[in-house]
């Protein structure tokens, strides 16, 4: 699949975000005041900032607000009313906290509960996808979106043991994934015979590409990385989004100021790996259409 820019941008930060709300709903850090202004800011700039990213990669942007109506039957549309759900729910509970300096422990777990809720739908809409292999492995692609975006809000809220535990759980879901995902495809059962429904009549195999050019199912749906970047990018994602986070982490440092800096050297890291592992998210999907192409 086309690693389209907004959409990793999009899954990126929005999981971050929601990540830091659902510890913030949960009284972690309890913050008052300013302090908690701040820490809500961040929160709602990665939300929101992400949100508004993934527009970008729609066709007619404006028409986005139609997705709401969809409910009952698209991710896409649950995502949306999750997010909103979440955003005014947090809201009211951020107001509580920044103006009352008080915490309304209810309205802060349903906020958590509809963060954490967004970004399942977030991963819903690709792990429903059965035409891409990759994706439609359910439990394991809804755990790698919430285990990252958990392990991301840990980091962002300060909450150093919680994040080395999530690091860790993060890490090995996206081990599991990856190696899980390299065999999907070929475990799906999907091939050029089972696509024209030839098979039965012998081995099928394509006698020329059906255009003579490029078109926009090329484009979007058979982008093909190499397998050695692939497992660079692999190992680069892995060492920056939870390796190195956990070194931070572990490393003794004398001093509250040295704490910070490597705490806030630990998020940029994440931050960057995430961005790469997701990027590999959606170059190294393979849609069934490649078939038809010789692509897969």
């Amino acid at each position: 699949m086309h690693p389209a820019p907004s959409v990793i941008v999009f899954t990126t930060l929005s999981g971050l975000g929601f990540g830091l709300l659902f510890f913030l709903g949960l009284g972690m850090p309890e913050v008052t005041g300013m302090v908690a202004f701040v820490f809500y800011l961040i929160a709602y700039a990665l939300a929101v900032g992400g949100l508004l990213a993934s527009t970008f990669h729609l066709g007619h942007p404006e028409r986005a607000w139609k997705a709401f109506s969809q409910w009952r039957s698209s991710w896409l549309s649950r995502e949306g009313c999750c997010a909103v759900a979440a955003l005014l729910t947090m809201g009211v509970y951020a107001a509580g906290a920044v103006f009352l300096q008080s915490h309304w422990t209810l309205m802060g777990a349903l906020g958590a509960a509809l963060s954490l809720g967004t970004v399942f739908t977030t991963s819903m809409i690709y792990a429903q996808l059965k035409t891409v292999p990759r994706w439609n492995m359910v439990p394991l692609t809804p755990a790698l979106f919430l285990t990252l975006s958990l392990a991301g809000g840990a980091l962002l809220a300060g909450q150093e043991e919680q994040a080395m535990g999530l690091l860790t759980l993060a890490g090995l879901t996206l081990l599991a994934y990856w190696h899980q995902g390299d065999r999907a495809f070929a475990l799906s059962g999907t091939s050029l015979a089972t696509a024209t429904g030839l098979g039965a009549r012998g081995d099928v195999r394509a006698f020329e590409p059906p255009h003579t050019g490029t078109n926009y199912l090329l484009r979007e749906f058979a982008y093909v990385v190499g397998r050695k970047h692939a497992t660079r990018l692999r190992v680069i994602g892995f060492a920056l989004a939870i390796a190195l986070p956990l070194l931070c982490l572990l490393l003794p440092v004398q001093g509250l100021m040295a704490k910070h800096l490597l705490a806030a050297l630990a998020v940029v890291l994440h931050i960057a790996g995430v961005a790469c592992t997701r990027w590999l998210f959606f170059a190294e999907a393979e849609h069934v259409v490649g078939l038809y192409y010789g692509k897969r």
